[in-house]
């Protein structure tokens, strides 16, 4: 039975994710996108995954380059989200007029981010009409400034708020048995 790909939509806009602004170096000018399909991989070596979409010049840009950096923005950067998500039409180079460093792999890192990672190329997966990128962290970066993550959740974009609860008392520790075998009769 196939899945209607609008049901699918529906379906995975109830999932709240982080944002993130993905770059890459390289070529004339670094390019950028906003994603929130971005995860860590592995501990040893520090690995994480962003999915781009294949028809996409970044997608190519990030191939050709062998490197990446992830943003992970805060709920005061919605602008960098919007911008990098392409949803201000009156700007044409998403860069222009930002502010931005970078760190061992020259893809552009965005100021005041939660968090950042720089990374190289370790791997590229297909995923349909999207490839899984992993880089393996070769920086990373802590904001200093506590801030909400930005997340983006049912098509609209949001903050999160903080849910006051108890911890559970705990149960005493089971032990380990064996499981039991069975044998079915006919």
């Amino acid at each position: 039975m196939a899945v209607d790909s609008q049901a699918f939509k529906r379906a995975m806009a109830q999932f709240a994710a982080g944002v993130t602004v993905v770059t890459t170096a390289g070529g004339e000018r670094p390019i950028g996108l906003t994603a929130n399909s971005f995860t860590s991989v592995s501990l040893d070596p520090p690995l994480v995954l962003v999915c781009i979409q294949a028809q996409l010049h970044a997608h190519q840009a990030i191939q050709q380059n062998k490197v990446f950096a992830v943003s992970l923005l805060g709920a005061h950067q919605l602008d960098y989200g919007m911008r990098f998500a392409g949803l201000q039409k009156d700007v044409v180079d998403r860069f222009a007029g930002t502010v931005w460093k970078t760190a061992v792999t020259g893809s552009p890192v965005l100021p005041e981010c939660l968090a950042w990672f720089d990374c190289e190329l370790w791997n590229v997966f297909p995923g349909g009409d999207h490839s899984i990128f992993v880089g393996e962290v070769v920086a990373l970066g802590v904001g200093e400034k506590e801030s909400h993550p930005l997340l983006y959740h049912n098509r609209l974009w949001r903050r999160t708020e903080a849910i006051e609860a108890s911890a559970p008392k705990r149960a005493r520790p089971m032990r380990a048995r064996a499981p039991k075998t069975r044998t079915r009769k006919r």
